[in-house]
């Protein structure tokens, strides 16, 4: 059953829950979010791309990693809470949140190494305004990252717009299950 999404003056936690709703409700878009993802990042020339570990109901672009070097993140809280990059691979334990990241000690990746960043949330919004966690990681990586930046959801979960805080910062693109639109 699809639900209205709640007031644009709802609190955050109240549109979490909406998204989290409709997305258990959504069918496998994986191989057709990827594809996508792919065609997109080739028209880029992107090589080495961040990514993520889908968590469950997230599209799956564990198969990218044919195509290119995928690099991925680890969450950090301290001395201040920040995401650093390391090679895909080395993602071998799971965080207290479930998401699959590499051990604390692996050797990371500068920033500036990144052609182009693919990332989940609940919902995003053609403005490119994401709808996360509520963690507020990706909000700070975002706020350094020069790079194209890619969004990927359900067709379902992308809204014509989503309540956003001054600190947000917009992607460059979404992709759904049926195709990449450019957003900024």
């Amino acid at each position: 059953m699809t639900l209205s999404p709640p007031p644009l003056h709802a609190s955050k936690p109240e549109w979490r829950q909406w998204a989290r709703h409709q997305r258990a409700a959504q069918p496998d878009v994986s191989a057709a979010v990827a594809e996508h993802t792919a065609a997109l990042l080739r028209q880029l020339g992107a090589r080495r791309v961040l990514a993520y570990h889908a968590l469950p109901g997230e599209p799956d672009l564990s198969t990218l990693q044919h195509s290119f070097q995928l690099l991925t993140t680890r969450a950090r809280v301290r001395p201040e809470r920040r995401l650093t990059v390391h090679e895909w691979v080395t993602a071998t334990e799971v965080s207290p949140l479930g998401v699959r990241q590499p051990p604390r000690d692996t050797p990371q990746i500068p920033v500036s190494e990144i052609d182009a960043a693919v990332l989940p949330a609940l919902s995003f919004d053609r403005r490119g305004f994401r709808l996360g966690y509520g963690g507020g990681f990706y909000d700070r990586f975002l706020a350094g990252l020069t790079r194209p930046t890619i969004g990927v959801t359900h067709s379902a979960l992308l809204l014509d717009q989503l309540p956003h805080e001054a600190h947000d910062v917009p992607l460059h693109w979404i992709v759904t299950e049926q195709g990449a639109v450019r957003v900024r």
